[in-house]
């Protein structure tokens, strides 16, 4: 029996870092919904009070794990090219988001408001300063940004529309019933979704509307 007073084994090792790296293995060996205090403090060996020196909750556990994925971006280093930037970081953004699938609707919708989800907010505003963007401006457009880019991963992440799939016989079967539905000139593509091709497409669509703004 552990002297009272003496933390559990584990406790020692108790940091938000290890308490983020324990909630993102719960998220993606049983999904979000599993993560919680009990879970996390199982992982870790410890009690589930002991947790609540370093998050707030379940909430505070969610925001951990975003923040955890969020770290890994790996932000793009500026090359002064305004549309290679940001398409640079759209890509890192994206690579980031999807190397862990369970946890990819949690880094598109919290909002977070520590220093690491906010390093790449401060480097698309930086860009597009440089570019001369005023600052309300440079706000504008970085969330016309961020709405095209978490949109679109959200719908490659199964959580929004795409009208389209991805297996072959799902878009034969698709394909038909667009077409029975007056679809038919644009049926063969509506039908199929490239995730990747129409990310790429969407992150040129806005990275060049966003030049051709700074250029007027």
């Amino acid at each position: 029996m552990a002297e009272r007073g003496r933390p559990r084994k584990g406790a020692a090792r108790l940091s938000r870092e290890a308490i983020r790296a324990a909630a993102l293995t719960v998220t993606e060996d049983e999904g979000v919904a599993a993560v919680g205090m009990r879970s996390v403090a199982r992982r870790l060996g410890v009690d589930a009070k002991s947790l609540y020196h370093h998050v707030e909750g379940k909430d505070g556990l969610l925001d951990a794990v975003a923040e955890h994925v969020l770290a890994g971006i790996g932000l793009p280093e500026p090359v002064g090219v305004l549309e290679d930037d940001l398409r640079a970081f759209a890509w890192a953004f994206r690579r980031a988001a999807l190397a862990h699938p369970q946890a990819a609707t949690l880094v598109l919708t919290r909002q977070l408001p520590s220093a690491v989800a906010l390093a790449p907010v401060e480097a698309v505003l930086s860009v597009l300063r440089k570019a001369g963007a005023a600052p309300e401006e440079a706000v504008h457009l970085l969330r016309s940004l961020l709405a095209m880019v978490i949109g679109s991963l959200l719908r490659e992440a199964g959580a929004g529309p795409a009208f389209g799939v991805t297996d072959a016989e799902a878009i034969a079967r698709r394909e038909e019933e667009l077409t029975g539905a007056g679809l038919a000139e644009t049926a063969p593509f509506l039908a199929r979704c490239d995730h990747e091709a129409e990310f790429a497409f969407a992150v040129d669509f806005a990275t060049e509307a966003v030049a051709a703004r700074l250029r007027r």
